[in-house]
C-alpha cells in the first residue's frame, strides 16, 4: 500500500474467505455453470439499504437448438443482506455460459435463482438484453424479492 492507503479491518476480515480474487492461477470454465464458484464476502454495511449494479456486454452463450452463438447484456441489480458477491469469481460463473446451451429466458432465470441461493438479497432484478437474432431483439427480466418469500 502506498502512503495514505489503508484497507478497512472489515474489508480484510471479508477478503480472507476469497479463492479467485489475487489468485495467480485463474480456474476459466466453459461449459457449465455453477453456482459453487460464485464467492461471498460479508456485506460490510448490512444496516444500510443500498443498490449494487453489476453490468457487462460480453456475455455469451449458445442457443440450444442450434448451436450458434446468442451474445447478450447483463445486468445485475441488488440490495445486499448480509452478503455480497464478489466480482471476479462472477465474471468467472457468466464465463461458464459460453459453451452453455440454454434458451434466453431460462439462462436469464437461471442467473438469477442462483444468485439468490448464494447471496439471500433482500432484493434482485437480472436484465439479460440479447443481440438480434433474425432481426428480433429480446430482453428477459426476472426479479426476486425476499417479501415475495
Amino acid at each position: 500500500m502506498t502512503n495514505g492507503q489503508r484497507l478497512s479491518k472489515k474489508s480484510l476480515d471479508g477478503a480472507k474467505e476469497l479463492k479467485s480474487l489475487g489468485s495467480k492461477r485463474t480456474a476459466y470454465q466453459y461449459t457449465e455453470p455453477s453456482k459453487d464458484g460464485l464467492e461471498t464476502f460479508p456485506n460490510p454495511h448490512p444496516a444500510n439499504s443500498y443498490e449494487v449494479v453489476l453490468a457487462t456486454n460480453e456475455f455469451t452463450s449458445l442457443c440450444p437448438k442450434t448451436g450458434q452463438p446468442d451474445f447478450a447484456s447483463i445486468e445485475i441489480r441488488y440490495i445486499p443482506n448480509q452478503r455480497c458477491v464478489e466480482t471476479k469469481s462472477l465474471k468467472l460463473y457468466l464465463f461458464a455460459f459460453r459453451q452453455y446451451g440454454a434458451f434466453m429466458e431460462d439462462l436469464t432465470n437461471k442467473i438469477l435463482n442462483d444468485l439468490v441461493s448464494v447471496l439471500h438479497p433482500r432484493e434482485i432484478t437480472i436484465t439479460g438484453s440479447f443481440a438480434s437474432r433474425g432481426g428480433i431483439t429480446l430482453n428477459v427480466t426476472t426479479k426476486w424479492s425476499e417479501l415475495d418469500d
